[in-house]
């Protein structure tokens, strides 16, 4: 028998002794207060938010495509000096006046922008993986009559790095190469993610048609990953659905360590585990969206989900606002499910 000498055991132990120093444990809303402003301030210098460069979003609209019931634009918008960011914006035919605007992001697999906004036309992997993952929730949302913003996240799409940049790698991403430049310099993927979208909901408040309306946020997979810190950091996400990413950290990203790099922020799991993170949300309608036989939860399956849906849980009721935290779980894998997930959207940001 061949002994291995491994060191899994010894950082769990390390994660259960040291983790979650700012784990949730408020008791009056004055101590939440508290909580919050000092996790968040403790995030944003995990992610390096403090270390991004402002620019003005110099933004260009370079194609506009009709569609079944809505247009489509392709815009481009600067995020950081000399940083670009493409993403399509799809409009309701008839519309009349300001709607709410929606963020659609996307995860892995997807082609970035591509997937979310129904581009089966760009290859047939495209439409494979819309087919496979329900993947065109920016449709479906745009459909219900909500103006929707895909965007690129860095690493994807149009946005790949130089080793992923082939038209075959479309589905590939180049999260590694992101993590592996950025990290040294004091950058994460999630924070150079989560960045991107507060300018592009910037963006979207200078829109005339979404204009002075709330703004929701909706994701899949790395999409549910950008959902959570983009509500969890900015208030002014009004709404939002969170997909196939919210588990504990310890089965998830320790155990099943072999995960993309966009999911490891440095002495991230000393400060909280997601249920925590999630708990920021709080009193803003948050949905979780969970599939029973989602091998990303772990090997514990759905009960990992559930023990951090009940740290949320504290805090929305904590607030008087546990009507505004739900959870959908669902027989299936790795999917967007959507029907509890637009109902949702409907009640808490009526478009």
């Amino acid at each position: 028998m061949t002994t291995r000498f491994q060191t899994e055991d010894y950082l769990r132990r390390r994660l259960r002794a040291g983790g979650r120093r700012y784990g949730f444990k408020a008791t009056s809303v004055e101590e939440w207060r508290i909580w919050r402003q000092d996790l968040r301030g403790r995030l944003r210098e995990l992610l390096g938010l403090h270390r991004m460069t402002p620019t003005t979003m110099n933004p260009v609209v370079t194609e506009t495509v009709a569609c079944d019931g809505y247009q489509r634009q392709r815009v481009e918008i600067d995020t950081e000096p000399g940083v670009t960011m493409p993403f399509y914006v799809l409009i309701p035919d008839g519309l009349t006046g300001p709607v709410p605007g929606v963020i659609a992001a996307h995860g892995h697999s997807s082609g970035g922008k591509l997937a979310p906004a129904g581009m089966r036309e760009a290859s047939p992997a495209i439409a494979q993986t819309i087919d496979d993952h329900n993947y065109d929730y920016g449709v479906q949302t745009v459909k219900r009559g909500y103006v929707v913003f895909c965007p690129d996240a860095r690493g994807f799409g149009e946005r790949r790095e130089w080793l992923y940049e082939k038209p075959e790698q479309l589905l590939d991403s180049s999260c590694r190469q992101l993590a592996h430049m950025g990290l040294p310099l004091g950058l994460t993927v999630a924070g150079m993610w989560t960045w991107d979208l507060m300018v592009l909901l910037d963006y979207i408040q200078t829109r005339p048609e979404t204009a002075g309306r709330p703004m929701g946020c909706i994701g899949l997979s790395g999409g549910g990953l950008q959902t959570l810190w983009l509500a969890a950091l900015d208030e002014r996400v009004a709404c939002a659905v969170c997909s196939g990413y919210y588990y504990g950290v310890e089965d998830s990203l320790l155990h099943l360590s072999g995960n993309c790099d966009c999911n490891y922020v440095p002495h991230l799991w000393e400060a909280a585990d997601m249920g925590d993170v999630g708990a920021l949300v709080a009193p803003r309608p948050f949905l979780i969206e969970a599939a029973r036989q989602d091998g990303l939860n772990g090997p514990r399956g759905i009960d990992n989900v559930l023990e951090q849906v009940a740290i949320t849980e504290q805090a929305y009721r904590l607030l008087g606002a546990a009507d505004r935290l739900a959870l959908d779980t669902f027989d299936g894998g790795h999917v967007w499910r959507g029907v509890e997930a637009m109902r949702w959207l409907e009640k808490w940001l009526p478009p």
